[in-house]
């Protein structure tokens, strides 16, 4: 049975930080691309930043800069480090794992909250 559980998630001061992490378990870490999305209040869910099982990174404009995106095959572990966070970066965001060769995200976690207050 595939899991992926987000944690690192809270409320932080405009300007603050936060690290969230994604822990796998059920799949071969190191052949799966892995991404982040975020869905705030009465929006869709978009894309933030996404990580291929080689190691290549993509960010969204609205992050690039002030998010990174990291792996660590050998914790079957998914990072996003955020700096410099906005109001408009509250959302609830979620970690999403896609096989390598493929495009479609196939499993999903259940989100992490970040709070980002003015």
């Amino acid at each position: 049975q595939v899991q992926l559980v987000e944690s690192g998630g809270g409320l932080v001061q405009a300007g603050g930080s936060l690290r969230l992490s994604c822990t796998t378990s059920g799949l071969t870490f190191s052949t799966y691309g892995m991404g982040w999305f975020r869905q705030a209040p009465g929006k869709e869910r978009e894309f933030v930043a996404g990580i291929s099982w080689a190691g290549g990174t993509s960010y969204s404009e609205s992050v690039q800069g002030r998010f990174t995106i990291s792996r660590d095959n050998s914790k079957s572990t998914v990072f996003l480090q955020m700096n410099s966070l906005k109001p408009e970066d509250t959302a609830v965001y979620y970690c999403a794992a896609v096989e390598r060769y493929t495009v479609r995200y196939e499993y999903w976690g259940q989100g992490t909250q970040v709070t980002v207050s003015s």
